[in-house]
C-alpha cells in the first residue's frame, strides 16, 4: 500500500504464477557470479535478437552452473551448447514478439514479480531499500538493470504464453477419454527372471577371460593421474581459532557507531477504509464509518480485531493493522506526519489518497545509539569475520609464490600461514577430490599442472581456500591381466547373463503363446515362479516389479494376452493380462477441472513448442535474429579442447 512493491491487480498475480517457472530457467543466466573457464578469449557475441545480443561470457555462465549441479557432464558440453544458444535466442525472440503485440511491463507489475522471485527483500512485507537490493544482487554478479531487464523479459515471455494458455481448448469427449484412461485398471500374472539364476551357467574360464583381455586390452588402460599436496584455509575454522582483546572491540565500535544508531522509530496500528477506485458520492458514507470505527476504538473496543475486520490494507490487516514507521519516505507523507505527531495511545482519523484511515500510536521509541555492551557479540563476530578475511587474503597473495619457491617443503609454508596440509594421490584429470567436494575451477587447474608446478589460489565453496602442488604425474598405463583379472570375469560374466536372460525370457514367452497362453505351465516347465497382481492403474506400482509404466503394454491388448520380455532395473518381465477393471465413472466429476487443466498445459505446450520454432524461423528471415557462426564455432572448439 504505501511503498512501490504493492499491488493487488489480479492480473499481476496471475501472471507470477506461470513466470516463476520460465524465470527459474532463464535466472541460470544471471543468478551465478561471473565464471571464466579460460577456455577462450574475449567476451563475443554468438547471437543477437533485434539488436539484443547473447554473449560467450553469458552462454558460459549458464554451461558453468550447469556442471557445478552435475546436470550437464562436461563432455556433454558441446552437444548441449547449440540448445543452449536456442532456448536463450527463443526467450529473447518470445519477449521482442510480446512487445510489437503491444503488451508490456508497468514498474508496479516488475515490482510485484520480483516481490515474489526474492521474499527476503521484504521481511514483514516491507521492502529493504534500494542500498540492500542493489547489494543483494551484486553479490550475485549482477546490478539493478541487468536484472530488472531480466525478469522484464519474463514476465512479457509469460503474458505471451498465457496466450496459447487461454486459447486452448478441452471438449467433454477429450476429457472422459483422459479420466478412462487415468484410471482404469489390469490384473496380470507375471514371470520375473532375474540375473541370479543363471549366472552359474555362464562362469568363464582362465582361457576366456585372456582371451577377452588381448581384444579388450585399451579398456583396461588406466588414465593419467596425479599426486597432490593441497594447502586449505577454512574461513569458518580461522574464525573460531581467533579471540578479540576487550581493546579490539571498543576501537571497532568507535569507528563504527553510525551503525549502532537506531533510528527514531513509531509503532502504530491503523484501519484503512479505501477510497481510491471508488466514486466520490461514496465517500461520505465511508468517512462515517471510519468516525464509527474510531468511537469504538476510542471507547475501548479491541483495535486488532476491528482491523482484522474491517481494514482493506492487505499488508497489515491479518496482524492487527500493525506497522513501524520511520522518518524515511517509506509511507505516504500524512501517515509519516500522523504518527510522528500523535502521542502512544492516542487515536485518530488520517486521510490519505487510499482513503480514511483509522490511526492509533501505541509506541514512540525515540533514537538511540545502541552501548558497547550491547553490541560486544555483533562486534566480536564481525571483528572475527574481518580478521579471517584478512589472514586468508594474506595467505591467497603470498602462499603461492612461497610454495613456487620451495615446493619441496609444503609444511613449512603451510605453518607459515597457518594452513592445513592435505595428500592427495591417484587423482584423475577432471574427477572430484570427495574431501575437497566438487568444484569445475579446481578440477580443471589440477588436471592441467605438470610435477613442481603449483596452482594459483583457488576458491572453494563454501568459504575455503585452496592451493595445489602436483608432486608426481603418474602417466597412462595398461595394467598386467593378473592386475584386472577380477573386472575382466565380472564384465564376461555380465555380458553372458543378460545374453541368457534375454534367451529364457524369449523361450518362456514363445512357450506360453505356443500352448494357448498358458503362462503359469510354460514357467513350470522352465523352472520359474509365476505371481498373479492385484489390479493396477497406469500410474499405480506392481508389488515385485515397480512402477506399472513398465508395463504400458498392458493396456493397449485384449485380456488372455501374453507380452513381453520387459526390462526392468533388476529383472525381464513376461506377462499375461488376466482382466481389465472398469473405471468408476461416478469420480469423474470431481476430477473434471484438474483433468481439463492438465490437457490445456499439454496442449499449450504443444502449441507453444511449434510457435516458438515459426517465431524463429520468421524472425530469422527477416533479419531480426542473428547468429555468428564463427562466434559459437569458437566457443565449441573452447570446449572440445577441454
Amino acid at each position: 500500500m504505501f511503498d512501490l512493491f504493492r499491488s493487488r491487480e489480479k492480473s499481476v498475480r496471475i501472471l507470477l504464477g506461470g513466470l516463476l517457472v520460465v524465470v527459474a530457467i532463464s535466472m541460470l543466466t544471471y543468478l551465478i557470479p561471473n565464471y571464466d573457464t579460460g577456455a577462450g578469449g574475449a567476451d563475443t557475441v554468438v547471437a543477437e535478437v533485434n539488436g539484443d545480443p547473447i554473449t560467450s561470457q553469458e552462454i558460459r555462465k549458464v554451461i558453468e552452473n550447469q556442471t557445478r549441479g552435475k546436470q550437464l557432464p562436461p563432455e556433454l558440453i558441446p552437444t548441449f551448447v547449440p540448445q543452449i544458444v536456442d532456448q536463450m535466442v527463443t526467450e529473447r525472440a518470445l519477449a521482442y514478439q510480446a512487445q510489437r503485440l503491444g503488451y508490456q511491463v508497468t514498474d508496479a507489475q516488475l515490482a510485484d514479480a520480483i516481490k515474489g522471485y526474492i521474499p527476503q527483500l521484504f521481511p514483514d512485507g516491507k521492502f529493504v531499500g534500494r542500498d540492500v537490493y542493489a547489494g543483494f544482487l551484486q553479490q550475485q554478479g549482477m546490478n539493478i538493470q541487468d536484472f530488472e531487464d531480466n525478469m522484464r523479459r519474463q514476465l512479457l515471455i509469460t503474458r505471451l504464453r498465457n496466450i496459447a494458455l487461454e486459447g486452448t481448448i478441452v471438449t467433454p469427449a477429450e476429457i472422459e477419454a483422459e479420466y478412462r484412461k487415468k484410471n482404469e485398471k489390469v490384473k496380470i500374472q507375471y514371470v520375473r527372471i532375474t540375473s541370479d539364476k543363471y549366472k552359474s551357467e555362464v562362469q568363464p574360464s582362465l582361457e576366456d577371460m585372456q582371451a577377452f583381455y588381448k581384444i579388450n586390452t585399451s579398456q583396461y588402460t588406466t588414465p593419467e593421474k596425479r599426486n597432490l599436496t593441497v594447502l586449505l584455509m577454512d574461513q569458518d575454522k580461522v574464525e573460531k581459532g581467533l579471540t578479540p582483546s576487550d581493546a579490539d572491540l571498543q576501537r571497532a565500535y568507535n569507528q563504527n557507531q553510525a551503525q549502532y544508531h537506531v533510528p527514531e522509530t513509531v509503532k502504530v496500528r491503523h484501519i484503512l477504509l479505501m477510497t481510491q477506485g471508488k466514486p466520490a458520492s461514496e465517500d461520505g458514507a465511508i468517512k462515517v464509518k471510519a468516525e464509527d470505527l474510531l468511537k469504538q476504538v476510542k471507547s475501548g473496543a479491541n483495535f486488532g480485531e476491528l482491523a482484522k475486520k474491517y481494514s482493506e490494507d492487505p499488508g497489515s490487516a491479518a496482524k492487527g493493522g500493525e506497522y513501524d514507521v520511520q522518518r524515511n519516505g517509506q509511507m505516504v507523507a500524512e501517515f509519516e506526519n500522523a504518527a510522528f505527531t500523535l502521542k502512544p495511545g492516542e487515536s485518530d482519523i488520517v486521510k490519505t489518497k487510499y482513503g480514511y484511515h483509522v490511526f492509533q500510536v501505541m509506541k514512540h521509541d525515540q533514537a538511540r545509539l545502541k552501548p558497547f555492551d550491547e553490541v560486544k557479540a555483533e562486534l566480536a563476530a564481525q571483528w572475527k569475520k574481518q580478521r579471517a578475511s584478512d589472514l586468508m587474503q594474506q595467505a591467497s597473495d603470498r602462499a603461492q609464490p612461497e610454495l613456487q619457491k620451495d615446493p619441496a617443503h609444503p609444511e613449512k609454508v603451510a605453518a607459515q600461514f597457518n594452513m592445513e596440509l592435505k595428500t592427495f594421490n591417484g587423482v584423475e584429470a577432471n574427477r572430484a577430490i570427495v574431501d575437497l567436494g566438487s568444484n569445475v575451477d579446481f578440477d580443471q587447474a589440477v588436471a592441467q599442472l605438470k610435477k613442481g608446478e603449483v596452482s594459483q589460489p583457488l576458491a572453494l565453496p563454501p568459504a575455503r581456500l585452496a592451493i595445489a602442488l602436483c608432486t608426481d604425474v603418474i602417466a597412462p598405463h595398461v595394467p598386467p591381466f593378473d592386475e584386472v583379472k577380477d573386472k575382466i570375469k565380472d564384465q564376461i560374466v555380465k555380458n553372458r547373463v543378460e545374453v541368457a536372460v534375454q534367451k529364457h525370457s524369449q523361450e518362456l514367452l514363445d512357450k506360453a503363446k505356443s500352448n494357448g497362453g498358458d503362462l503359469a505351465a510354460a514357467a513350470k516347465s522352465m523352472g520359474l515362479e509365476v505371481k498373479t497382481s492385484e489390479e493396477f492403474t497406469r500410474t499405480g506400482n506392481i508389488e515385485g516389479v515397480g512402477p506399472a509404466n513398465y508395463l504400458s503394454d498392458a493396456f493397449g491388448k485384449p485380456d488372455g494376452s501374453v507380452f513381453g520380455p520387459v526390462a526392468t532395473p533388476d529383472a525381464t518381465i513376461v506377462a499375461k493380462i488376466l482382466s481389465r477393471g472398469a473405471p468408476d465413472m461416478t469420480k469423474l466429476q470431481d476430477q473434471r477441472v484438474a483433468i481439463r487443466d492438465d490437457l490445456k498445459r499439454q496442449k499449450a505446450q504443444e502449441r507453444n513448442a511449434l510457435f516458438d520454432a515459426g517465431l524463429r524461423d520468421a524472425l530469422v528471415k527477416d533479419g531480426k535474429i542473428k547468429y555468428h557462426k564463427q562466434a559459437l564455432d569458437n566457443l565449441l572448439s573452447s570446449y572440445r579442447a577441454g
